[in-house]
């Protein structure tokens, strides 16, 4: 059965209306950790037991692979879910956190949605189509001047005390560019440069579900995505997006 971009898109949002009651509730909101620095609701369990369920009943014939259940059935053909990404944003009443959905089949991401419920803004992609964000297509930025970049970086490497933590990478960009964010979610990250909101995008030690959707979603708006040699591919370790103009000036930097 092929998938269905509208039905697809139904779920998504059904997941996120269920995100938004937590994130309504936040006094009651049940919060344990997987490590001393990494947190997961119970609305991280609750949206990610909804997407498994309703993605199963509508496209049985693939496997599923979410951050908090982890891998079961076929895996050559599976979705990809981080149900949210974000989750220190979401559990402080902050925007910037969304729903990571990615189909990938035989190892080739085929398509992508990230959903920020809290800025109601759904972007998705299917591989060859491009990519769109709440029905309107977009683009990369035309901005080819890293002096005049807007950057945005995260630092997943810091929560599990690695000694590679990004900060002199992230002080050398810093004193080059014009502006610098850090909005707390990869998959947001990524679906900002495709949208030329921010002009590059760059974290490392992710895992594969925070950044499958945002990744696609970034290279079907024009963007380059490669790890920090200038490799291209999607790699979660080491994970560069940028509007292709000033790839050549950041990957000196890095």
């Amino acid at each position: 059965m092929p998938i269905s971009l509208i039905t697809l898109e139904n779920v998504i949002r059904e997941a996120g209306a269920i995100a938004l009651t937590h994130f309504k509730n936040l006094k009651h909101l049940e919060i344990t950790k997987k490590s001393p620095r990494d947190l997961v609701t119970e609305a991280d369990v609750a949206v990610e037991a909804f997407l498994q369920q309703a993605l199963a009943e509508h496209y049985p014939q693939y496997g599923f692979w979410g951050e908090e259940s982890g891998h079961s059935a076929s895996q050559t053909q599976r979705w990809i879910v981080d149900p949210i990404d974000g989750t220190h944003s979401f559990t402080r009443g902050q925007y910037f956190w969304g729903i990571s959905v990615a189909l990938e089949i035989d190892g080739e991401l085929v398509f992508g949605a990230v959903y920020a419920p809290a800025l109601n803004d759904y972007y998705s992609a299917k591989k060859g189509e491009g990519a769109w964000k709440n029905g309107e297509p977009i683009k990369v930025s035309n901005e080819s001047n890293l002096g005049d970049a807007m950057i945005s970086t995260g630092f997943a490497c810091l929560r599990s005390y690695l000694k590679d933590n990004n900060l002199q990478r992230f002080c050398r960009i810093a004193e080059v560019t014009t502006g610098q964010r850090r909005f707390g979610s990869a998959a947001v990250d990524l679906c900002l440069v495709a949208d030329g909101q921010v002009d590059a995008f760059w974290e490392q030690e992710l895992n594969l579900y925070d950044v499958a959707a945002g990744a696609l979603i970034a290279l079907e708006a024009g963007a380059t995505v490669t790890d920090f040699q200038g490799n291209e591919g999607v790699f979660p370790k080491q994970i560069l997006a940028t509007n292709g103009k000033i790839l050549s000036q950041i990957l000196a930097l890095m």
